[in-house]
């Protein structure tokens, strides 16, 4: 009984000290693994936009991020853009879902630091009334080479056959497909796991916005040498890849084998976020015009 208190005492010492140990080994590793997952997600980006290590993109090229919030107040619901600005920090601009300037906050937030949600949400909640509140919703990544915009790239989700799919699609400014990454899926190995195969994703690349609303898929097999095509695009010119595109790329999709709800899901999803970002750009860029912001860009 006597050494009752200190059994007591040395436990609550080692239990403080393992959860002291655990506390630091956390906070070490989330931050490798978010530096780890920052990285990872720029290689998408630049697959996306058709970089390689044979073909690198130019040192010029910036990447500029745009966030879009949610916001309810009593008896009123509208959304806002975070948009940087040309003096390093960023504004926020409110509009309502007709696209109708609201009003608009200067932040205090760098470019570096809205990465991180709740560096944003800190920055947001000091230039907002206490009765409003905002949800995260989605990000364009805008790609800027000596101060004109060259790309889009659309981070998004949407459901797939099993779970959510998520993809990073990559657009011209004038809303051609450039390029599509699967980021994140769960569906049948061998089936609906072939979205992420070069054979399938690639049928999408360099479909223009009216091609791309008009999009079905169809269950016929894919051709052979517009499978090679869309596999093996390095290996062949460029004359060689418009002529085959031609011949087969027509408003359609072919469905992987077994796997056409995936296959529809994927085409469907990615006609929707066409169709919402080239309505939302053409919005937010009159605003950015209209109330003469100093945006980069």
């Amino acid at each position: 009984m006597k050494d009752f208190p200190r059994i007591i005492i040395g436990l609550t010492v080692a239990c403080i000290a393992s959860a002291f140990i655990m506390g630091v080994a956390f906070m070490l590793t989330i931050k490798a693994k978010k530096h780890n997952e920052y990285v990872e997600f720029k290689e998408a980006m630049y697959s996306a936009l058709g970089y390689t290590h044979e073909n690198p993109a130019p040192s010029t090229l910036q990447f500029h991020e745009v966030y879009r919030y949610i916001l309810n107040e009593p008896k009123k619901d509208y959304m806002g853009y975070m948009i940087p600005l040309k003096n390093g920090k960023y504004c926020f601009v409110a509009l309502n879902f007709d696209g109708n300037f609201l009003y608009k906050k200067d932040l205090n937030i760098s470019e570096e630091e809205a990465r991180e949600e709740s560096a944003r949400e800190k920055a947001l909640s000091a230039v907002l009334n206490p009765s409003v509140k905002f949800f995260y919703a989605n990000r364009i990544i805008i790609a800027v080479n000596n101060g004109k915009r060259v790309a889009y790239l659309l981070p998004r989700g949407f459901a797939g056959f099993k779970t959510t799919i998520k993809v990073l699609l990559a657009l011209e400014p004038d809303y051609t497909i450039k390029g599509l990454e699967i980021l994140e899926e769960e569906e049948d190995p061998g089936l609906g796991g072939e979205i992420e195969k070069n054979y399938f994703k690639n049928q999408f690349k360099g479909l223009t916005y009216k091609e791309i609303t008009q999009l079905k898929v169809i269950k016929e097999p894919l051709p052979e040498e517009y499978r090679r095509i869309l596999e093996q695009e390095r290996e062949f010119t460029e004359e060689q890849i418009k002529k085959i595109r031609e011949k087969y790329q027509d408003s359609h999709i072919y469905a992987l084998t077994g796997a056409t709800i995936t296959s529809t899901c994927v085409t469907n999803g990615i006609k929707n976020i066409v169709k919402k970002f080239a309505y939302r750009i053409k919005v937010l860029d009159k605003i950015i015009k209209d109330q003469h912001i100093n945006a980069v860009i």
